[in-house]
């Protein structure tokens, strides 16, 4: 570095969502500041430091190796900030602040969206941002202060904890049924349509719960949206596996062979280490953790056999107040009527 007393604030802050974001644009986007103001201080920054940060690209910019160690430090600089921030508040007499929660699109609009008023008359001044999105969204890079996911994301300076787990299950309408008959079997399913996500547009393994309880099936209807498929389904056109969240209180969808086959998937909350103790953030994930803990149906129990293969996953002895947990995504079923047993788990 040149000059240490040199160095402008701004520019790291410049810096650091130029990096996240991958192009000039994407800063000047959130900062809300026009792209010359981004490019003017991401030059002065590289001659502070007497070196270049980024590759310049036809598609954008790509952090080098440089720009790497200088985002670790850059980032213990805005969490420094964050905290110092959230520990001037923390005098105040009441929570206030936005909190964005990221999730997928059918737990967001169908389950977690209704039940926010109850946050709100208990912290009028905390403001929740609910963001859907159909892949991984990075605490670690400030794309979130919460995630929560369908599996335990392996990242480092993330804490993460489980807070429970759903059934997904067939369903049909009734017209679709009167046309096409109820199955009678698991065996029954291969006759049957299906509705499903677009395969090459699925970006996180855990929404391929269709492969749980049938390989290959015929296909009527795709959609990158689960909630476009519940409603085609609605409307007949075959049959979908939905969670148990989404599909409650549809008088239009019939469950189809529930007493015999279903998957689960679990619940997974999310959040920096710098951030997990900060007032606002706190608030939201007690939040979550209540309102998920304390519904049966986020609760599905986990069976023996998962148990029995949790233990004989874990590495090392179970410690006084800690629970086991088990890692998989399971599915159950009963025997059909040919007498096999389709029962299968998956890690």
């Amino acid at each position: 570095m040149k000059d240490f007393n040199s160095l402008d604030w701004d520019d790291l802050k410049v810096f650091v969502h130029t990096a996240r974001g991958g192009s000039l644009g994407s800063a000047a986007r959130f900062l809300k500041v026009d792209q010359s103001t981004i490019s003017r201080r991401i030059a002065h920054l590289e001659s502070t430091l007497g070196v270049a940060l980024f590759e310049r690209l036809p598609s954008g910019l790509r952090i080098n190796e440089a720009g790497d160690r200088l985002l670790c430090h850059a980032e213990r600089i805005e969490s420094a900030v964050i905290a110092m921030g959230e520990d001037l508040q923390c005098g105040r007499s009441r929570m206030a602040g936005r909190v964005r929660l990221a999730t997928m699109e059918g737990i967001a609009s169908l389950y977690l969206a209704a039940r926010f008023s109850r946050l709100r008359r208990q912290h009028p001044q905390l403001t929740v941002e609910l963001l859907t999105s159909p892949q991984t969204v990075s605490v670690n890079r400030r794309e979130a202060d919460l995630f929560l996911s369908f599996f335990q994301p392996r990242a480092q300076g993330m804490v993460s904890e489980r807070l429970g787990r759903f059934k997904l299950g067939l369903y049909a309408s009734q017209d679709y049924l009167d046309e096409n008959g109820m199955p009678g079997s698991t065996a029954d399913l291969a006759r049957h349509s299906f509705v499903t996500y677009i395969d090459d547009l699925i970006q996180l393994d855990s929404v391929r719960w269709l492969d749980d309880i049938i390989k290959n099936p015929p296909i009527s209807f795709h959609s990158n949206s689960m909630i476009a498929q519940m409603n085609a389904a609605a409307g007949g056109i075959g049959l979908v596996l939905l969670p148990s969240f989404a599909a409650q209180g549809r008088d239009d969808l019939i469950p189809v062979l529930h007493e015999r086959i279903s998957t689960v998937r679990e619940l997974w909350i999310n959040v920096h280490t710098d951030l997990q103790f900060v007032p606002r953030i706190r608030a939201v994930s007690s939040f979550l953790k209540t309102t998920f803990r304390s519904d049966p149906m986020m609760q599905a129990e986990t069976s023996g056999r998962e148990l029995l293969d949790a233990l004989l996953e874990t590495p090392c002895a179970i410690g006084p107040g800690q629970r086991l947990q088990s890692r998989s995504a399971g599915i159950s079923a009963a025997p059909d009527s040919a007498g096999a047993d389709p029962r299968r788990f998956r890690s």
